[in-house]
């Protein structure tokens, strides 16, 4: 079972030295397309192996080389759209979360769900492992209130409720150390909790409608978020941590969390952001909206740099290349 993935070991450092050092402007010539009968929610890359993993609203995910562009497999158990995915650190276990109000683990070396959690009362819309492996964190659009669940991995066990978005919580996701979370909502805000206590670190309030996404920063950009948005320095010495966020308004907003100032906002699109991360390098910002674009921006001096014709509404980058979902999965972009 793990045989094809033990073939996909590679000599990752170098690809993603490459990848920090390219400027992603134009679509390699080098593109495989895997088109799938029903709309994909999220692709996700394996963090050891050249596997992505994709989730749709089928019910089902499906296991791609995206070297090649071959299927591989697909894991069935859930009843209703996959709305989310996420492996944890080693790429042993991948979390995933269904509008049947459930989240499920697998084990991805062996392909088997070994575990189904319920606690969710509606479509559980995003889910995440937290970086220590130890717990999975989950957002959800349920009845009476708009909550955020922390389970435990080994037990399933619901852990920890964090209580204070008005409505459905779109997405929701673990800063780099796990000692913070993000989430959006469709009451238009973006909150961080500090997930020792659930409390609700900052409240962020600018956005004028549905806030679909949401991307910390990578340390890497730190720095250079600073100079370029004049942000002051904590006492610590150390800047951040950032937030970037996308909204139906058809804005990206960068936060400093630590202030819960709103440092900048990108305009652009003509529709719906439905995606927005940061380049592996820390360097530019990508964003994918309704627009059916793909856009790269330089947020030093805040402007777009290049615009790609896609219909994609989710965006993820791997070791080497860059990967859009919709109805579609492209495989791959390859910066030049």
């Amino acid at each position: 079972k793990i045989g094809f993935l033990k073939k996909k070991k590679k000599k990752k450092k170098n690809l993603e030295l490459e990848l920090r050092s390219s400027v992603p402007l134009v679509l390699s010539s080098w593109i495989q397309t895997a088109t799938i009968p029903s709309a994909v929610t999220r692709v996700i890359f394996h963090p050891v192996f050249s596997v992505m993993v994709s989730a749709s609203e089928d019910a089902t995910i499906k296991v791609w080389d995206y070297e090649t562009g071959d299927f591989e497999r697909t894991l069935k158990g859930h009843t209703d759209s996959v709305q989310d995915i996420s492996f944890d650190h080693s790429g042993k276990l991948l979390a995933s979360c269904s509008a049947d109000m459930t989240i499920k683990l697998w084990d991805f070396q062996g392909f088997e769900c070994i575990r189904t959690m319920h606690g969710h009362d509606h479509n559980v819309s995003s889910v995440a492992i937290m970086p220590n492996g130890d717990h999975i964190v989950s957002a959800s659009r349920d009845k009476t209130i708009k909550t955020i669940k922390m389970w435990e991995v080994q037990t399933g066990y619901c852990m920890k409720t964090f209580t204070g978005h008005r409505e459905w919580v779109r997405m929701v996701r673990p800063n780099q150390d796990g000692t913070l979370i993000a989430s959006c909502s469709n009451d238009q805000t973006v909150r961080v909790w500090v997930v020792a206590t659930k409390e609700c670190k900052a409240e962020l309030r600018e956005h004028e409608h549905v806030v679909e996404c949401i991307s910390w920063a990578p340390e890497s950009s730190y720095s250079s978020i600073s100079e370029a948005t004049g942000s002051e320095t904590k006492k610590s010495g150390k800047p951040g941590p950032f937030l970037l966020s996308g909204s139906r308004d058809k804005t990206i907003k960068m936060w400093d969390v630590s202030t819960g100032m709103c440092l900048m906002t990108l305009v652009g699109h003509d529709n719906w952001v439905r995606g927005v991360l940061f380049h592996s390098g820390g360097e530019f910002i990508l964003s994918c909206a309704d627009d059916k674009t793909l856009r790269v921006w330089d947020y030093k001096n805040k402007r777009c740099m290049k615009t790609l014709k896609a219909a994609i509404d989710y965006v993820s980058f791997g070791p080497s290349s860059l990967f859009s979902s919709g109805c579609t999965l492209m495989i791959p972009w390859l910066p030049h």
